[in-house]
């Protein structure tokens, strides 16, 4: 899975920064965009997605709104919130109703940015891994106790 770019999503109201994040980031990652966090939720079901980063201060939805949103039918990507604001109440918002893995401010600085995705990258391969795991001895015990009931039927 090395060679496998990792998907982060992108949402911001503003253009300018969409373009850029795509024309900084777009060789190391599958880069998707969104203007809103309404055309954010739309793009998260037609395309699987591992990280979303989003702007705080959008129009019609904030980004912790829109983490919020995602949160109930998306669990798996990894959150990561900007705001250029120093809102304080946004951050704690993010981290309580969003659950998201980091904060950082805008503008972003692009090797904290970068180092930021893969280590929220690392964070989901774990809880994927955990959660196959957990699985697979969901299964074990399943077929455990049927065979100690089948022992302690004969």
């Amino acid at each position: 899975m090395p060679d496998k770019k990792i998907t982060v999503l992108y949402v911001d109201d503003e253009d300018n920064n969409l373009v850029s994040f795509k024309a900084t980031f777009r060789i190391k990652y599958h880069v998707l965009t969104a203007i809103s966090g309404e055309e954010a939720v739309k793009l998260l079901e037609t395309k699987p997605v591992e990280i979303i980063i989003t702007d705080q201060r959008m129009p019609n939805m904030t980004g912790v709104e829109f983490l919020e949103k995602v949160l109930v039918k998306y669990p798996d990507p990894m959150r990561i919130l900007l705001t250029g604001y120093a809102d304080m109440n946004a951050v704690v918002d993010a981290v309580n109703k969003g659950k998201i893995f980091h904060y950082l401010a805008k503008p972003w600085n692009e090797e904290e940015l970068d180092m930021t995705i893969r280590r929220a990258y690392e964070v989901y391969l774990e809880k994927i891994r955990l959660r196959e795991m957990n699985e697979k001895l969901s299964v074990s015990n399943d077929q455990f106790e049927f065979l100690l009931r089948q022992k302690l039927l004969s």
